[in-house]
């Protein structure tokens, strides 16, 4: 794990050769996204990761940090661990941050990291991505793992323009869950693999503007 985003090997391993999926995720993370919106277009997003505390801890242990085991890191440390979620992303990962203007997928900047915390034993990690200029009006924004590998709650989002306000629409499990069944119950028992089921347990982002159109 040393070498490649914790997020991305997961996403290769489930993309490479992990059975059959369940609705059932391994990684556990809260996200929080800062939206940079100016003239109407939303030209940057700001994400923060926070990790559950066991995969904190694998983190740590796989790195040489937190040698003493008391959840807090050094200043050396933490300038060894900022970025590591970022390294080496497989080829067709997208940081499992989706962005549609008006139903067309929007392809956004190469992540930079940006900050880096431990809290109550739990790696906190930010990064931010350019976005290509795209008009507030029928921007629709999704957190989520295709795989459902990884969790994601979203626990904040917020927008860098005193003049937005970003409305939350929550998913439904029950048409997440009926929708996995249906899609179970249609595929032959002897066939393996993973289902991009992931979207259907994410909330769904809009912006609204003043004066946006």
């Amino acid at each position: 794990m040393k070498s490649r985003s914790i997020l991305a090997a997961g996403a290769a391993l489930a993309l490479g050769f992990a059975p059959l999926a369940t609705a059932h995720p391994h990684v556990f993370v809260d996200t929080t996204l800062r939206l940079i919106v100016e003239d109407g277009h939303v030209v940057a997003v700001d994400v923060t990761w926070e990790y559950d505390d066991f995969l904190s801890l694998l983190i740590f242990e796989d790195m040489g940090l937190d040698r003493d085991g008391d959840g807090q890191l050094t200043t050396p440390e933490l300038t060894r661990l900022k970025g590591f979620d970022l390294i080496e992303w497989p080829e067709g990962f997208e940081g499992d941050l989706f962005m549609w203007s008006n139903g067309e997928k929007i392809v956004l900047g190469h992540p930079q990291p940006t900050d880096i915390a431990v809290n109550d034993g739990r790696i906190v990690a930010s990064h931010t991505r350019t976005v290509p200029q795209v008009a507030v009006a029928g921007l629709e924004v999704k957190q989520y793992d295709p795989t459902y590998y990884v969790a994601y709650t979203l626990t904040g989002v917020t927008t860098a323009s005193g003049d937005c306000t970003a409305d939350i629409a929550p998913y439904s499990r029950d048409a997440a869950e009926a929708a996995l069944a249906e899609e179970l119950s249609s595929m032959p028992e002897d066939v393996f693999e993973v289902m991009q089921l992931g979207h259907l347990y994410a909330d769904t982002i809009r912006l609204t503007c003043s004066g946006s159109s």
